[in-house]
């Protein structure tokens, strides 16, 4: 059976924890109120040979970092909207004009294994629109709130799952 609206864009994102915090980038375009979103993006099909290929490579190429344990923890569809949401796939929940399809966001638990924010490459780096800020906020309840996480519904899934995306991390899941 086909999908009632075609798939037209995939990502991958990083619930990326490091100890106590989670690592977020801070996104400050011009003229927009700065919002954060959790790392990743756009799954290339002539580059990536799977989603957590993808999440891999754009945690690279946005923090100069590797992660490990990563597990999916929530799925996210979105309409597409005309043009794309300027390249950060962070949703930032403005509706948009739709093309007739959705965006699946993949999001994964995962924990941070090293970062160097030097080896940091790629369209945010080498021909930014605004600022990408690395920061680390608080992973509970607070921290979240703390911050304008996007997209929205990433927001809401944390604040009301924080225990239970920690679980996904313990060491008896197997």
């Amino acid at each position: 059976m086909a999908p009632e609206r075609p798939v037209v864009k995939r990502t991958a994102r990083a619930i990326l924890l490091d100890g106590p915090d989670m690592i977020v980038i801070k996104r400050t375009k011009p003229g927009l109120d700065p919002y954060w979103i959790t790392p990743g993006g756009g799954v290339e099909p002539d580059v990536d040979t799977t989603v957590v290929d993808a999440l891999h490579r754009e945690v690279d190429e946005e923090l100069g970092a590797k992660v490990t344990d990563v597990v999916p923890a929530f799925v996210d569809t979105v309409p597409e909207p005309a043009g794309g949401d300027g390249g950060d796939d962070g949703d930032d929940g403005d509706g948009g004009d739709v093309r007739g399809g959705v965006k699946v966001q993949h999001f994964f638990v995962c924990r941070l294994a090293s970062m160097d924010t030097s080896r940091r490459h790629g369209p945010e780096v080498d021909e930014p629109s605004g600022e990408y800020e690395i920061v680390r906020i608080p992973f509970s309840r607070a921290g979240i709130a703390s911050v304008e996480v996007v997209p929205p519904s990433l927001r809401a899934y944390l604040d009301a799952n924080i225990e239970g995306v920690l679980a996904l991390l313990a060491p008896d899941l197997g």
